[in-house]
């Protein structure tokens, strides 16, 4: 990927979410916090992908939404750069300054850096074009009786962004070539496409407002492995040309290989790694990181990879694992995995790992020239 800046463009700084579950007992019913995401902190660059892996039920479309304040965060700040080094600080406007301020946006958002856990309201509404979501389905996300064009219009009607109809066609026509839609299919409707021009549609979709930063839930699982190939190729022409963020969630590791600059691994709500991909694919420090390389399938008839084969399933976020939360499947465990959370360390350059014994274990394998 021919574009790629050292900028920061979302920072993300120990990220909890919260779900409040009503459990019954024989006498009372107590509310209980289901810990969905437990303090998370990264960050992506601008015009870099940051691939989000782990098992379902891990979080890690909670992180995304969380990002997107599709959900509230519990705790935690979430602070989105803008390029604009003459800045107002939003989180500091009160009052009349406040109002004033909103009476002064016109949709291109001046302000930064802006923690959007503090926006709300008017000023949330104006911020949405600079991020999107592209969703899973392909076919439940798209609206059955619209047309192509109306559906990838959608953003920029509902955001106020563009109002008159020339603009709009001339802006739907230009997403739609550049995410290789033909132009006749923008007068259809959803039912005649097939699951990987759907996503296309969806891509287009996600992409007419120009955003900054962009969330792929799952955006290939649902679509066959050669069509996979083709959008996630699209989707990293379409980083080159406009410079757009990715966080890309996933649960197939050799497609996040292929699309991310930096990879996190997620596990009950905890990220247990995250580092360069490189890094990450071909020396793995933490046991569940090498665990889910070892699902991988692998072609080479001399690959040589000592699989680890977990037992039991993932635990309730109800009901996580003190210490390390990986401890109760981990063939490595010691009792201080069980007492003990690892802290979180920067074990190589921007190599960070939350393991006790990291140092003591060797993953690593050769990688190719």
């Amino acid at each position: 990927m021919s574009y790629h800046s050292h900028d920061t463009l979302i920072e993300v700084k120990n990220l909890e979410v919260h779900f409040p579950i009503k459990t019954k007992s024989l006498f009372r019913t107590k509310v209980v916090p289901l810990r969905a995401v437990d303090g998370v902190t990264f960050n992506i660059k601008r015009g870099e992908t940051v691939g989000l892996v782990g098992e379902s039920g891990s979080g890690k479309t909670t992180v995304g939404r969380a990002i997107l304040r599709a959900i509230d965060p519990t705790a935690g700040t979430v602070v989105f750069h803008t390029p604009d080094d003459q800045d107002v600080d939003v989180t500091g406007l009160e009052g009349d300054a406040l109002r004033a301020f909103r009476q002064k946006m016109n949709l291109v958002f001046k302000a930064g850096p802006v923690q959007l856990s503090n926006l709300s309201g008017d000023m949330l509404r104006q911020f949405r074009p600079r991020m999107s979501l592209v969703f899973q389905d392909p076919y439940s996300s798209l609206n059955p009786r619209m047309t192509v064009r109306d559906i990838i219009a959608e953003p920029l009607v509902a955001s106020g962004m563009m109002k008159d109809r020339d603009q709009i066609d001339t802006r739907v026509r230009e997403i739609a070539g550049r995410c290789k839609l033909n132009l006749e299919h923008l007068r259809r409707f959803p039912h005649a496409f097939s699951g990987g021009q759907r996503q296309r549609i969806c891509i287009a979709r996600a992409l007419v407002s120009k955003p900054d930063f962009v969330v792929c839930d799952e955006s290939v699982s649902a679509l066959d492995v050669s069509i996979q190939a083709e959008i996630v190729n699209l989707l990293k022409d379409l980083q080159d040309e406009m410079g757009v963020a990715f966080l890309f969630i996933a649960h197939d590791l050799s497609v996040v290989a292929q699309i991310s600059h930096r990879v996190a691994v997620l596990y009950v709500g905890k990220f247990m790694e995250y580092a360069p991909t490189r890094s990450l694919f071909f020396t793995p420090r933490h046991p569940y990181t090498h665990a889910l390389m070892s699902a991988i399938p692998q072609v080479e008839p001399d690959h040589h990879l000592d699989p680890i084969k977990l037992t039991g399933e993932i635990p309730n976020p109800l009901a996580a694992p003190t210490g390390c939360r990986f401890h109760t499947r981990c063939p490595f465990a010691k009792p201080r995995c069980a007492s003990d959370t690892p802290d979180w360390r920067e074990i190589a350059p921007e190599h960070f790992v939350a393991c006790h014994f990291a140092d003591d274990f060797d993953f690593s394998r050769a990688a190719p020239q």
